[in-house]
């Protein structure tokens, strides 16, 4: 990385420094394609405000000297309560892509949890070494499918699965629909001018070759269309039931914010549910998970674990969800600012 860099990194201590040296680094297509949310945003804002909401009482004069934040999540041990969120396409954002995240968790001892849209292969993101790690997919009626994608997933030696379950369909996200962000890209002439003044963003991508979804598909050299990772809205809990079974192992299942979804989970199977609304970008007007959190907590808090994204950006918002019975949380904007303001060093 270059000393120019490193400096610019140097002078960001919070999240919100990384988020604007992230968006002044990238292209305005991409930028509004990490920031943004569905519609008016309303969920968005909603999720960060959530936390806004909770004031901290402190208790003083207790031993502190020692402190061990590490967790046990999905049958595996992390450092820190805090874990990274599965999200596509990271060499979108940085050459460094998945594996530049992966060495980062890694280095720190938690969880990264990899999507099955990654723009890097599950099997080369296992290669950086045994830590924890879990695999995102989302479910689909064809059950020889997703049987051969649990023993790829397997193969690799990954020992959790992750199932998001909130995307029945794609969110209306008009930044990206203004931009002409789709698959493949269709960028408008305000956007390719965007890409022009960012040059070192474009050799970047550019020098990275063309972008695939290895894990959505075994011919890597496919072009890739919007058809091809629509979701299928056909899926129900007899789904799910069956990949708990199938897969044997620590299960989590993504997306959910109504404590009866949160109990028919328990009761399918899972081992931890998080409390999710994809981070604003597909059904706006959605709750904050942090609003349902302590219903949940009481009501499956016995059962499953507890984990909650959206909306977390600082280690007081960690403390908030730990408060109100989380297990940990998840941050997936956060470490991809820092992936795209200065690849590997950024997310650590």
């Amino acid at each position: 990385m270059s000393a120019l860099r490193s400096r610019a990194l140097a002078r960001c201590p919070g999240i919100e420094d990384l988020r604007r040296l992230a968006l002044r680094r990238l292209p305005r297509p991409v930028a509004d394609y990490l920031d943004g949310g569905a519609d008016d945003e309303v969920s968005l804002r909603r999720n960060r405000a959530a936390f806004a909401r909770y004031a901290l009482i402190p208790r003083h004069l207790v031993d502190v000297e020692h402190v061990d934040p590490s967790t046990e999540v999905l049958g595996q041990r992390v450092s820190m309560p805090l874990l990274l969120a599965p999200a596509a396409l990271h060499k979108v954002f940085h050459s460094d892509g998945e594996l530049g995240v992966a060495r980062a968790a890694a280095a720190h001892g938690t969880m990264q949890f990899l999507s099955a849209m990654a723009s890097t292969s599950l099997e080369d993101v296992a290669r950086v070494g045994p830590e924890a790690r879990c695999f995102q997919l989302y479910p689909r009626r064809d059950r020889g499918l997703m049987r051969a994608m649990l023993e790829r997933v397997r193969a690799a030696g990954y020992r959790s699965i992750c199932v998001s379950v909130d995307v029945p369909t794609g969110g209306n996200r008009e930044r990206d629909r203004r931009a002409g962000v789709a698959m493949p890209p269709r960028l408008s002439i305000a956007g390719w001018l965007s890409v022009s003044l960012h040059p070192h963003w474009a050799l970047g991508f550019l020098a990275g070759g063309r972008i695939s979804m290895p894990n959505m598909f075994q011919d890597t050299g496919r072009a890739v269309r919007n058809s091809d990772v629509s979701f299928d809205p056909g899926v129900t809990w007899a789904d799910v039931e069956w990949l708990a079974a199938e897969w044997r192992g620590p299960l989590a299942i993504k997306g959910l914010l109504s404590v009866d979804d949160a109990r028919r989970a328990a009761a399918a199977g899972a081992t931890a549910v998080v409390l999710s609304n994809h981070g604003g970008r597909h059904l706006d007007g959605a709750a904050a998970p942090l609003e349902v959190l302590p219903e949940v907590v009481a009501a499956v808090g016995d059962r499953v674990e507890v984990l909650i994204d959206g909306g977390i950006r600082r280690g007081t918002d960690v403390l908030k969800a730990l408060a109100l019975g989380a297990r940990a949380c998840l941050v997936g904007r956060p470490y991809l600012y820092g992936l795209a303001a200065g690849g590997q060093a950024g997310v650590d």
